[in-house]
């Protein structure tokens, strides 16, 4: 039962697929008989076991091989259909431009769906609602982000922060530059980065994310699970603008102009500049 258990690493049975997550980390003794020596019941017993756990571990080695091959395969189809997904978006929003220009009309944009917030102002002198707002929207440190979705709750949750936070519509190219640059993952509470596509699979695999542009997709557009995807996420650590802040007394779209409130697409050149 001890080598038994420790071959197992300790896994429950609630914990997904135990033989194939933990059976190529721990070797399984083989026990070598010199030939006409006569063997105990109990070491026979010994070697029976040995060699059931032996012949366990390999074809769990070997499921597991398969299984990450089939999925890193299933996850490049499916990235090669994002890219699709997103060129054919931005082709579309081309023709209907060019078609209302050469109407004589007016296009209306699509309304955002998705918000990045930066917090600008730390603790000193922050009356206790707005900090309470802050800690709701996970904002607890300076030069922290977070991607939200846009709705009412959360525009309404941005007013009585205004003055504390930048705001703005970020592009794929800024979400992916963010999640793959400074993307840590919340992990049993602890802030893991995100280096491999397990810890995704592991997290989010039951949600259908299995890698850094299943994460993406689900971000940049906003899907069915968005809020278990940017929940996972932890607050983005940014670093301090280079460059530096213009004013931050003044909202960005005052006359003298300043930095606090909604930049919209001017959000993706600040980013740069913090990422």
């Amino acid at each position: 039962f001890w080598l038994k258990r420790i071959w197992l690493g300790g896994l429950t049975a609630s914990d997904p697929q135990p033989l194939i997550a933990m059976a190529a980390r721990y070797a399984i003794p083989t026990m070598i008989v010199p030939e006409g020596t006569v063997v105990p019941e109990k070491v026979q017993l010994k070697m029976a076991r040995d060699k059931t756990l032996s012949e366990e571990k390999a074809a769990a080695v070997k499921a597991k091989a398969v299984a990450h091959t089939e999925q890193r395969e299933s996850l490049k189809k499916r990235t090669q259909e994002y890219e699709k997904e997103y060129s054919d978006h931005q082709k579309k929003l081309i023709d209907l431009r060019r078609e209302a220009k050469l109407g004589g009309n007016f296009f209306v944009e699509p309304e955002a769906k998705l918000l990045f917030v930066v917090r600008i102002v730390g603790i000193i002198k922050l009356s206790p609602k707005p900090r309470k707002v802050l800690q709701l929207l996970r904002l607890k440190q300076l030069h922290n982000g977070v991607f939200l979705k846009v709705n009412k709750p959360i525009l309404q949750m941005l007013k009585l922060v205004q003055p504390y936070v930048t705001y703005g519509y970020p592009s794929l190219k800024t979400v992916r530059a963010l999640v793959y640059k400074r993307g840590h993952g919340k992990v049993t509470k602890q802030r893991i980065p995100l280096t491999d596509n397990q810890i995704i699979a592991d997290k989010l695999g039951e949600k259908g994310l299995h890698g850094m542009e299943d994460l993406i997709h689900e971000i940049y557009t906003v899907g069915p699970n968005f809020k278990q995807a940017a929940n996972f996420l932890w607050p983005f650590k940014l670093s301090a603008p280079r460059g530096g802040f213009k004013c931050k007394r003044h909202g960005y779209c005052e006359m003298k102009g300043g930095d606090w409130g909604n930049r919209e697409e001017e959000i993706n050149e600040l980013i740069a500049r913090m990422n």
